[in-house]
């Protein structure tokens, strides 16, 4: 005969299928080195409160004035729940709480742009800065996504236990209200 599962482990099943964010990825593309890269810089550091890492062209492209090993862009990596929910709210709010199901993909992630960094709420227009447009990345995870990324002993995640683009959906419209269109 086998015995019930008890509340406690029936409770610890559905922690385990429970959604969150594993890290909210923000991209300024620049084009160009100099001055404007420094301005991109001070506009994510005011939206993330985090230092931007650079990204370097990978080669040379005469039309567009580039060389290989400059700096063209800036990207920030945010992780812990409650920046990620905090930073994707503001972000989303900026766009209206709208988002297209294009927007998804099969794994859990949710990429859309901003055209301009004023819309978010708490940021001002500054004209020594200007205007920058931005595109974010919002990768959703369940407990247990860790075994794939860790060095040790690292292992494939089950296909039951990825994040499906209607389990993102409705985690958007339950979490963030979003209108999906």
């Amino acid at each position: 005969m086998m015995a019930k599962p008890s509340a406690k482990h029936s409770a610890e099943v559905g922690d385990m299928r429970k959604i969150s964010i594993g890290k909210v990825v923000v991209n300024i593309g620049v084009g160009k080195s100099g001055e404007a890269v420094e301005r991109a810089r001070k506009v994510l550091e005011q939206i993330t409160a985090q230092k931007p890492a650079t990204r370097k062209a990978k080669k040379s492209i005469r039309d567009f004035g580039t060389h290989q090993g400059e700096p063209i862009g800036l990207i920030v990596t945010m992780r812990g729940q409650e920046k990620c929910k905090d930073l994707a709210n503001r972000l989303l709010i900026a766009r209206e709480k709208k988002m297209n199901s294009s927007s998804f993909d099969d794994r859990g992630s949710v990429s859309f742009g901003l055209k301009e960094h004023i819309e978010i709420p708490g940021i001002r227009y500054d004209p020594e800065i200007g205007i920058w447009g931005m595109n974010v990345s919002v990768l959703l995870e369940r407990p247990g996504y860790r075994v794939s990324r860790r060095s040790r002993k690292s292992s494939g995640v089950g296909k039951s236990h990825v994040v499906t683009k209607d389990e993102a959906m409705e985690y958007f419209k339950r979490e963030f209200e979003v209108t999906i269109e």
